[in-house]
C-alpha cells in the first residue's frame, strides 16, 4: 500500500501516522522546511469541547499524537475568557517531537516539495509532480494542503502578505491537490459575506515584554491586560477562530504562553501596542508584520463524504481544513487520523469507516458537511472549542469531560480501539 500525503500540517502528520500504523508505505510531502504548518505557532489544545474530541480519539485507539502533545505542554488545565481546561503545548519542542516520531515509525518525509501537476485517469489519481520535477506515484493520495494563502488571496481578501509562518514568499504558495485534479472546491466566507477569514492570533517575543508580564505567563500560562477605550481594536468579525470572537478579546490584551506570547487577535497596531504599560518594547514573532494582518484562510475546501473521501476522485481523501470549515489543531488531527485509516481500508477493499454521530467527532464531520451545503453555513466556522459547533455539541449532550463516560460511549458505539485494529 503506497500512500502519498500532500501537506505536512497537523492533518497531514496525523494521516501519515495512522496510515503507517495500518501498514502502508507513506510519503509525506511538505512545501516548506518544517512540519506542522500553523501548528508551528499554535498551541491551544483541550479547551472546551476539544477535550471531549481528544479523549474520544484516545479511546478509539488513534490518540498517539495527542499523547505526544500532552507530553510537550507548557501549561495544562488553564482557563481564559470563554474557555476552560485548556492545555498549551510548547511550539518549539512539539514540532520536533512529532517529526522524530514520524521518522521513527517509517514515514518518508519530503520537505521543500510543492505539487504542480496531477495525472488523473478515469477518476483515479495516478501520480503527482512537484516543482522540482519529481514524480510521486501512489495507490491512494490524501490532500491535507490546507486552505490558507497564497499571497494573492491575502492581498485580494485580506491586508496583504504579513510574512506569516506559512512563508509563501520563500517556499511558494499553497497548491490544492484536489484543485489540481480538476475538482471544483468551495470557499468559506466571513460574517459580512465577504470571502475567506483571517487567522486569529499573533505571537510576540516574550523577551520583548515587561518582566512582570513574562512572570505571569510563565507561572499561570495566561495574562489578561485591560485596555483603555482609545487603544481597543475590534477585529473579531474577520477571525477564522470565531470561538475567540468574544468582547473580552477586544477589550483586553489576552496573552497565552506557548513559548512565545500568543496574542489573541488577528493583528494589532504596533504603535498602539507600544503605548500599553509593559509592551513598550513589544515585537512580533509571527507574523512579522503583525500590526498589519495575518494569513487568509478557508479557500479551496474539498467536496467529500463523511468517510473523508473526495467526491470525483476514487482514491483521494482529505483532512484538516480541506475537509471543510473546521477550525483548529484538534479538528485537523482527528480528521487526519480518519483519512489515514480509511485510505488503507480503501486499498483493502473494506467498507470505509464513518464515525457514529453519537460521538463528538462523528457529529462534527457530518454536521459541517451538511451545513456547508447551505449558503448561510459557508459564512460560519466550526470548532469543538466554541461558537456554532460547541453550542451544537452541548445541545446534543456530546460535550463531556468525564473520561470514564467518554470511554463508555465509545464502547457503546462499537468504536473502542477501532483505529488500533
Amino acid at each position: 500500500m503506497n500512500i502519498i500525503i500532500t501537506g505536512g500540517g497537523w492533518a497531514g502528520c496525523s494521516a501519515a501516522y495512522m496510515a503507517r500504523k495500518q501498514g502502508a508505505n507513506v510519503i509525506l510531502i511538505e512545501r516548506t522546511d518544517l512540519l506542522l504548518g500553523t501548528g508551528l505557532v499554535g498551541g491551544i489544545m483541550r479547551n472546551n469541547g476539544r477535550y471531549t474530541a481528544t479523549e474520544e480519539m484516545i479511546a478509539m485507539g488513534g490518540g498517539d499524537i495527542f499523547k505526544m502533545i500532552d507530553e510537550n505542554c507548557r501549561h495544562t488545565n488553564i482557563n481564559f475568557p470563554g474557555h476552560a481546561h485548556a492545555s498549551l503545548y510548547d511550539i518549539a519542542k512539539t514540532p520536533v517531537a512529532i517529526t522524530n516520531y514520524l521518522k521513527e515509525i517509517g514515514v518518508e518525509i519530503r520537505l521543500q516539495e510543492r505539487i504542480v501537476r496531477a495525472q488523473v485517469e478515469d477518476g483515479v489519481l495516478r501520480s503527482i509532480q512537484t516543482s522540482s520535477g519529481e514524480v510521486y506515484a501512489g495507490d491512494v493520495f490524501i490532500d491535507t494542503t490546507g486552505t490558507a494563502g497564497p499571497i494573492n488571496n491575502c492581498s485580494k481578501y485580506g491586508n496583504g502578505c504579513a510574512m506569516c509562518v506559512l512563508r509563501c514568499p520563500s517556499f511558494g504558495g499553497r497548491v490544492s491537490l484536489t484543485g489540481v485534479c480538476g475538482i471544483t472546491e468551495k470557499t468559506g466566507k466571513k460574517a459580512d459575506d465577504s470571502i475567506g477569514a483571517m487567522s486569529g492570533s499573533c505571537k510576540l517575543y516574550k523577551e520583548s515584554l515587561a518582566p512582570e508580564i513574562v512572570e505571569t505567563l510563565n507561572t499561570t500560562g495566561v495574562a489578561v491586560i485591560p485596555l483603555p477605550e482609545e487603544l481597543m481594536e475590534n477585529h473579531l468579525s474577520v477571525k477564522a477562530c470565531q470561538q475567540y470572537a468574544l468582547k473580552e478579546f477586544a477589550e483586553n490584551i489576552i496573552l497565552l504562553d506557548t513559548g512565545h506570547a500568543k496574542l489573541m487577535t488577528p493583528y494589532y497596531s504596533i504603535e498602539k501596542l507600544h503605548k500599553i504599560p509593559g509592551f513598550e518594547n513589544a515585537r512580533y514573532e509571527d507574523p512579522y508584520a503583525g500590526g498589519k494582518g495575518n494569513s487568509m484562510r478557508y479557500f479551496d475546501m474539498s467536496p467529500r463524504t463523511n468517510a473523508l473521501q473526495v467526491k470525483g476522485i476514487k482514491n483521494l481523501f482529505c483532512a484538516g481544513e480541506k475537509a471543510g470549515l473546521l477550525v483548529g489543531h484538534t479538528e485537523a488531527i482527528v480528521t487526519g487520523v480518519l483519512a489515514g485509516f480509511n485510505s488503507t481500508r480503501f486499498l483493502r477493499n473494506k467498507p470505509l469507516l464513518e464515525l457514529s454521530r453519537k460521538t463528538a467527532i462523528g457529529e462534527a464531520i457530518a454536521y459541517v458537511n451538511e451545513e456547508m451545503e447551505k449558503k448561510e453555513g459557508l459564512g460560519k466556522k466550526y470548532t469543538f472549542s466554541g461558537s456554532v459547533l460547541f453550542e451544537h455539541m452541548k445541545k446534543l449532550g456530546l460535550y463531556e469531560t468525564d473520561i470514564n463516560k467518554i470511554e463508555e460511549n465509545i464502547k457503546k458505539e462499537g468504536l473502542w480501539n477501532v483505529f488500533a485494529s
